[in-house]
């Protein structure tokens, strides 16, 4: 063995690992203390702010390899036919805190970066293919909701079931949650979708959108709530444990990348809009395309370095990859790096688990913690050979827009609802097991302190979802409740 010994974090050899310095054996301890000052020091500022939503959660790190040629959509070197990428994912919850079990009936979020050759390209996905709201501003409520009241500090099924009930576009994403999808059984067992319509670019200059699949080689399991409150008592990082000790077996989790993709023009005349959030695209219409294999096979080294500092955000975008009309995902561009901005700083993208693997060269300088030197000219233009923009190379995703400002949903289709396909879920996906236990845990759920007059909204949403779930429903809470 090496000699080996602690060091202050100066890189000075240490005093002590256990001992103050102190004026005699019982005397005070001394301000000349520095190693004992610097340790109580660091140890006061360990910890940075949590997430707001997505608190708790784990990850890995892997790498991703296209096996499918899907050139006639992007132009993006990440999916070039053969290419292998390195990547880090992080799962998570999305409402409890960082402490929370990992067995709460919870969507799952399924945040995926790419270490591509032209720069980082971040996916923010969940394990559900659609979301509660359809518009940014609702984002902060909706999340306000999931948390706890302000009076008692306690989590209140009233006020999310009131949110939920007063937002009838959350049905869709309601009825997954609570149906067996809910709660997998492990990370390595769900799906993830990236739930947004993005955009490729090809190298025609064509656009597409398109809808992100990940789909898992282990197959799609999930707890029932009992086994995920039993589980939740006995193991708080229940998935967290399993996803480490798997790759430590040597027991790699993979997931096969599937795309829909729709022609640019397609899109002003599909029968619902295909950008919002709240609605899937049927594979009879679009079905998935093959592109490739996402496999994990390595733990983090330092929790705190890799994920807890890891910063994902939708704006990290490569060339022939972009946004698109979805508002919840332009919102996302500017929110999730300045979440970042607020909890890590402003140069949390030169944190190694943050920084790409290519050269920067940007008129980025200064603030907080930067550690990466500048070099004159810090402004452009200018006349002394600084980095100048490559509009090609860059290749926007740009789209036609216009008309009046407006504060108002999408213009409605003729296939535009709230409830329809959260019904077509009910009646034609789910079996009969299935809608039985969708059924119970809602009325579990419910019972749990739901109170009028959201009871009552309750029961219509359900209704509205599907008029036999309903009846199941309200009968069972009734029955529940005396």
């Amino acid at each position: 063995m090496t000699d080996s010994y602690t060091t202050t974090d100066g890189g000075a050899a240490a005093p002590s690992d256990t001992d103050s310095l102190t004026l005699g054996p019982d005397g005070p301890i001394l301000l000349q203390d520095h190693y004992l000052i610097e340790q109580m020091a660091n140890f006061n500022r360990e910890r940075i702010p949590e997430r707001q939503p997505h608190a708790k959660g784990g990850g890995a790190f892997g790498h991703f390899e296209v096996t499918n040629d899907v050139s006639a959509y992007t132009r993006a070197a990440v999916f070039a036919p053969g290419t292998k990428t390195e990547t880090l994912i992080r799962f998570s919850t999305v409402a409890g805190e960082r402490g929370s079990p990992d067995t709460w009936r919870d969507p799952r979020g399924f945040a995926l970066r790419f270490y591509t050759s032209e720069g980082n390209f971040d996916m923010v996905g969940n394990n559900t293919p659609v979301f509660f709201v359809r518009d940014p501003l609702k984002f902060q409520h909706f999340i306000r909701s999931q948390k706890r009241l302000a009076a008692n500090n306690l989590r209140d099924h009233n006020m999310i079931w009131d949110f939920w009930t007063l937002t009838p576009e959350s049905a869709h994403q309601v009825t997954w949650l609570m149906g067996d999808r809910g709660i997998p059984k492990t990370w390595r067992h769900m799906n993830g979708y990236s739930s947004h319509t993005y955009s490729w670019l090809n190298a025609g200059g064509e656009i597409f959108w398109v809808k992100y699949h990940f789909i898992s080689d282990q197959g799609v399991q999930c707890l029932t709530q009992a086994d995920a409150d039993r589980i939740a008592g006995e193991d708080a990082d229940y998935h967290q444990r399993d996803l480490y000790e798997a790759i430590e077996r040597g027991e790699y989790p993979s997931w096969t990348l599937k795309m829909q993709i729709m022609p640019y023009e397609e899109a002003k005349t599909y029968r619902f809009n295909p950008f919002d959030l709240t609605k899937v695209w049927p594979h009879g219409d679009y079905p998935l395309i093959d592109v490739g294999k996402l496999t994990l096979d390595r733990n983090v080294t330092d929790y705190h370095t890799e994920i807890e500092q890891a910063a994902f955000e939708p704006n990290n975008i490569v060339p022939g990859t972009g946004l698109s009309p979805d508002k919840m995902l332009l919102g996302r561009g500017f929110s999730y790096a300045d979440a970042h901005r607020a909890r890590l700083g402003v140069n949390y993208k030169q944190i190694p688990v943050n920084a790409p693997k290519v050269d920067v060269r940007s008129y980025s300088k200064d603030g907080v913690m930067r550690v990466h030197n500048v070099t004159d000219p810090v402004y452009a233009p200018n006349s002394y050979g600084g980095p100048k923009a490559d509009p090609d190379r860059a290749a926007e995703v740009r789209w036609y827009a216009d008309g009046e400002m407006v504060r108002s949903a999408y213009t409605l289709r003729k296939d535009d609802d709230d409830w329809g396909q959260a019904g077509t879920l009910v009646r034609h996906v789910l079996d009969d097991e299935q809608r039985e236990r969708l059924a119970s845990n809602i009325i579990g759920h419910v019972c749990n302190g739901v109170k009028e007059p959201v009871l009552t909204r309750v029961f219509e949403y359900w209704r509205n979802v599907d008029p036999d779930l309903g009846k199941k429903v309200e009968e069972g809470v009734r029955t529940n409740l005396g």
